[in-house]
């Protein structure tokens, strides 16, 4: 068997077993399979989770295992990969320097690495310590092949021979100090914006509120600003976005929303607030957290030109029929195993890097 069709069916079961768990979980018949070493561990973890990273609750962790289940199927794995020559890869050891802000946003660049056939000495995020070991602890039970291509390492990186790091556009310039002389992607901060006309129906809006709420708003797939036209009535923004108000009742985001508040307020900015979200008018597109940036718009060919010059900045553009490469409401978490960060395409990257 080829690696590549022996990474592919180990990463078809691992899907499988992601499938099936989140069924229980969702099924609340957990507790009827304890017995299973891999479906308590994998329990164990999304309960303890929050623990070492109080952004992870038990829910987005699961979240997160659901959506890998989703795209690890043969056939996506099959017609992701059928675009690229993998024979023409040349073995090598890839630096993954990963980001923590969302539960599992670095496995994609791991699963990259080792479907193409190649070795990961990956620097976890503090903030993301256990769930992607967890995973390749269970990808080695079922394919021992993959135990001397991961390593995990809290050290200095040393002997790699590609880099591929996330973080913030102050570490990007440390990346860039150290790893430079290496072939390497180095990605900055991002965000996601939606475009709304006011025709949007109540379904799409509430859809949004996942874009906005999923992950506490904390990817760069998360929707941190909206445009909207001048006559827009924020009321119909804020009764579609009722549903996800039970997030205040987690006790970091409302800790966020009351300090953002206050700061807003104290500073005589004049802000829009439904008693979980904070809107206020900005043109910049980071928004803290419990916050989301706003911005009128005169004519949407004016709107799209300006998002095309910011087009560095922004990872996600939600609407319906408006711009070019958009994103569906309530799709922005949902990404294919061809939705690379930045656009960047990370297997051609790898493909293209030889050891010379």
């Amino acid at each position: 068997m080829t690696h590549s069709n022996l990474s592919i069916k180990a990463f078809v079961k691992l899907g499988n077993f992601l499938s099936t768990f989140c069924e229980l979980i969702t099924a609340n018949t957990i507790s009827d399979h304890l017995n299973d070493k891999w479906i308590e561990r994998f329990k164990t973890e999304a309960e303890r989770a929050k623990h070492y990273n109080g952004w992870f609750s038990e829910e987005n962790c699961v979240h997160a295992f659901k959506e890998w289940s989703n795209v690890l199927t043969q056939s996506n794995l099959e017609n992701w990969l059928n675009a690229y020559d993998l024979n023409s890869n040349e073995e090598k050891t890839v630096a993954l320097i990963m980001a923590g802000n969302i539960p599992l946003v670095g496995f994609h660049d791991l699963l990259c690495v080792l479907v193409t056939g190649n070795k990961a000495l990956v620097k976890l995020s503090s903030n993301d310590q256990k769930l992607i070991p967890l995973l390749i602890d269970y990808l080695i039970e079922i394919e021992p092949f993959f135990k001397d291509r991961v390593t995990f390492t809290k050290e200095k990186l040393e002997n790699y021979d590609a880099v591929i790091a996330t973080g913030s556009n102050n570490t990007a310039r440390y990346f860039e100090f150290y790893f430079g002389k290496k072939p390497n992607i180095i990605r900055k901060n991002r965000n996601s914006v939606a475009v709304l006309t006011g025709n949007e129906t109540t379904e799409e809006l509430t859809a949004l509120g996942e874009d906005i709420f999923r992950y506490f708003g904390l990817g760069c797939r998360s929707v941190s600003k909206i445009y909207i036209p001048k006559d827009y009535n924020i009321d119909t923004f804020f009764k579609a976005m009722f549903p996800y108000n039970d997030i205040i009742n987690h006790n970091k985001y409302a800790n966020n929303y009351d300090y953002n508040k206050a700061v807003y307020l104290m500073s005589e900015f004049k802000i829009l607030d439904n008693g979980f979200l904070i809107l206020k008018e900005e043109k910049s597109f980071g928004s803290p957290i419990a916050s989301l940036f706003y911005e009128y718009y005169d004519q949407i060919p004016a709107l799209k030109k300006y998002l095309q010059t910011e087009e560095d900045k922004i990872q996600c553009i939600v609407s319906s029929g408006i711009i070019e490469g958009e994103i569906s409401f309530g799709q922005t978490q949902k990404p294919s195993l061809n939705d690379y960060a930045d656009g960047i395409d990370t297997v051609d990257f790898l493909l293209r890097t030889s050891l010379n």
